[in-house]
This record gives C-alpha cells, sequence and structure tokens, in this order.
C-alpha cells in the first residue's frame, strides 16, 4: 500500500489523533511521558492526578525529596530512576531554561532522562513542530507497512522523517498508537479487521 493511501486511511479511522497522557501544563507532559517508559499510558494517568496536584510547578519538583516521589509514581515501575530524573530535570529546566521547556529534540534530550521519543512528543504536541514519535506501536506498524525494516527507535526515527510530510508526522505516530492499541497489536494483530491490510503486511 503506498504512503498517501496509507496517511488517508489512518486520518479516516482515527480522526483525532491526540496523546493518550492527561495533562495541564508543558512540564506535566514531559514528566507523564517520563513515567510512561515501560509502563502503559492508562497507568500513569492513574498516577499522574495526585502527582501533580501535590506538586503543582517546577519550583515543587525541584525542591522535592526523591523518597515523596517515589511513594506516588511506584506503581509506574522504575520508580527510583523516575522520580530521580523528574527532580533532576526540573532543577536543570529552572536553572538553565527559566523553567520553560525548550522547544527541540537537540535541547530537550539534554535534560535527565529525556530522550528523542519525549524530546519528539515535547517538540510535536507542544509546539506543533514535526515529530516523529517512535515507541513500540510506531515501531511495530511501520515495520509491518513496509515503512522501515529495524527495530530501532532512532533508525525508524530518521526512516520516517525521511518519507512523511513534515507537518503529517505527528499526527501519523498517534494514530500508529491508537491503531496499535485497536488492532495491530503486537501477539493478536485483527488483520481481518484492519483497513490498512492489503495483503502485503509483514506481520
Amino acid at each position: 500500500m503506498k504512503l498517501d493511501e496509507i496517511l488517508q486511511i489512518l486520518k479516516e479511522t482515527y480522526p483525532e489523533p491526540t496523546c493518550a497522557l492527561r495533562y495541564g501544563k508543558p512540564h506535566e507532559l514531559l514528566f507523564a511521558t517520563r513515567l510512561s517508559a515501560q509502563c502503559t499510558d492508562a497507568r500513569v494517568n492513574i498516577v499522574t492526578p495526585a502527582l501533580f496536584a501535590r506538586y503543582p510547578e517546577l519550583e515543587d519538583y525541584a525542591a522535592a525529596e526523591v523518597e515523596e516521589v517515589e511513594e506516588y509514581i511506584r506503581s509506574c515501575g522504575f520508580f527510583h530512576t523516575k522520580a530521580r530524573d523528574i527532580i533532576a530535570c526540573a532543577r536543570v529546566l529552572l536553572e538553565e531554561y527559566d523553567g520553560v521547556l525548550p522547544d527541540t529534540v537537540e535541547e530537550l534530550v539534554k535534560l535527565p532522562g529525556v530522550g528523542r521519543k519525549t524530546a519528539n512528543l515535547i517538540v510535536g504536541d507542544l509546539y506543533g513542530k514535526p515529530a516523529v514519535v517512535t515507541d513500540t506501536h510506531c515501531i511495530r506498524i511501520a515495520n509491518r507497512l513496509g515503512l522501515c525494516n529495524t527495530k530501532e527507535p532512532e533508525k525508524v526515527e530518521r526512516a520516517l522523517r525521511a518519507i512523511l510530510p513534515p507537518e503529517e508526522s505527528s499526527d501519523f505516530c498517534h494514530r500508529l498508537v491508537l491503531h496499535g492499541r485497536a488492532l495491530c497489536t503486537a501477539r493478536a494483530p485483527a488483520c481481518e479487521r484492519c483497513p490498512l491490510n492489503d495483503g502485503s503486511c509483514r506481520v
């Protein structure tokens, strides 16, 4: 199936490609995304209301004790590392960026605990810039559709950047997440119901 067909079908199937993580402030999206590593968005959305209420501003995180933050995020897994990263990230944002999240991937990945996937999500969702968020759904489905032939996130990102219209890239990745949850699952894809299934998918 050609890329323009894939884009059109995904647009029709998932007309509202929004991030599943709930947040109110820019830094909350950043920290929620950090918590989502090796954890479901659903679980993160259960945890973050209390966390965000306890620490409403960056200054609150910067002054927080690691042990207390851990108690709020324990069920997200890897809670010690994540708590440490969130506090360190808040301090760097305040000290070096005047509390404003950078708007480029290159600057964002300098923050503690922030990789390219998180940086791309911030750039795309907060700043509306071209972004390719290579989460597990994106990597899996892009390979199945033949848009790339690698499981390495950075290589997938480069491959998709090379072929996607820049203005479509961020929404395209959100739509792949929605498609991955709805039909194109890792273990039991519902190929018989998939609007993208033209017989050429590499499942």
